[in-house]
């Protein structure tokens, strides 16, 4: 995951976004871990789209469309489970398209959206 965090970083540099590129990371590290997880071995593909001055669209599309994310409550002493809870407390949405054919998709896109508060774009 570090190359997808670093690629993130970047990016946001790349666009005038270092304010956003900590949450950037985050967020799109815990939709591939998900993917990887979850997705049991499908290709993925990554996908960062700035939408508006200071609003960044991320995304992974595997295909396993059955497999959809669902946030789920860890318990106390599990060291994992806790990734959608991260991304929602991040983003300003995120959600789950499936891909294809409403009765055959082919996989799915999960997706958060990032957008820049007044605080994070005074730093």
């Amino acid at each position: 995951m570090r190359a997808i965090r670093l690629m993130a970083r970047v990016v946001m540099s790349e666009w005038g976004l270092q304010h956003l590129a900590g949450e950037a990371a985050l967020l799109l590290s815990e939709l591939v871990t998900n993917a990887v997880r979850h997705a049991r071995g499908t290709p993925l593909r990554i996908q960062l789209t700035r939408q508006a001055e200071h609003t960044v669209y991320l995304a992974v599309v595997d295909y396993a469309p059955r497999r959809l994310p669902i946030p789920r409550v860890p318990g106390p002493d599990e060291d994992s489970g806790r990734g959608l809870y991260l991304v929602q407390a991040e983003a300003v949405r995120w959600g789950c398209d499936l891909l294809g054919a409403p009765a055959h998709p082919w996989g799915k896109r999960v997706w958060a959206v990032l957008e820049a508060t007044t605080e994070t774009t005074a730093r």
